[in-house]
């Protein structure tokens, strides 16, 4: 269904306000800055920024939704014949060979995550989106399973790990001063290394 105007003006507005705190926090930092002042750089009211960003969290992790469902999505998208886990590792390689902003392969990202690391807010809020989305990969599989036992619990928690595990190792590389493109080729490296860790009990859980 094509977008209509009223749609593209709020997605609009809400990415321009996002844009612009985002570039606020970039260059003072998370806590320095009042949705007032972001209100104020994007000509618009303070009620405007609440009505489209409940909590100024909202502002700098404007993806959070797609980030929350990740996990889920991908396993509940595997094709016939493919495992849980398995899904995942391709999934994460695919991201990693496309440099993928998801996983945060993107020059300059080390600013984006300094700001994280700056502030316990936003640190709050990222270790309840890894919590979020464990959960939803949780019922993913235990809705495939029908288990009533801690499995799908255990298994979504090891597949969150795999994918934090990876998103932080991207983050060091960058810190460490590492372009996009040479850490996507280390990922690689790193994923073999992370598959050849894991049990076959694991590989081979919730085949499609």
């Amino acid at each position: 269904m094509a977008e209509g105007l009223r749609e593209r003006k709020k997605r609009q507005t809400r990415q321009h306000l996002s844009d612009v705190a985002t570039g606020l926090f970039l260059e003072r930092g998370f806590d320095a800055v009042t949705i007032a002042e972001v209100a104020a750089a994007a000509d618009v009211s303070v009620n405007t920024v609440y009505n489209y960003f409940p909590a100024k969290e909202d502002l700098f992790l404007d993806r959070e939704d797609d980030a929350v469902g990740w996990l889920a999505a991908v396993v509940r998208g595997r094709p016939a014949g493919e495992s849980a886990a398995r899904a995942v590792l391709r999934a994460l390689r695919a991201e990693t060979v496309a440099v993928s902003p998801r996983l945060g392969l993107v020059d300059g990202y080390d600013r984006f995550m300094r700001v994280i690391g700056e502030s316990q807010a936003l640190r709050s809020r990222v270790l309840d989106m890894r919590r979020r989305a464990t959960e939803a990969l949780t019922a993913v599989l235990a809705q495939e399973r029908g288990d009533d036992d801690l499995l799908p619990e255990l298994v979504a928690s090891q597949l969150g790990w795999i994918q934090s595990h990876v998103v932080e190792f991207v983050q060091r590389e960058l810190t460490a001063g590492r372009s996009a493109a040479e850490t996507s080729r280390a990922v690689l490296v790193l994923l073999d290394e992370i598959e050849d860790l894991l049990s076959e009990k694991l590989l081979a859980y919730a085949v499609a």
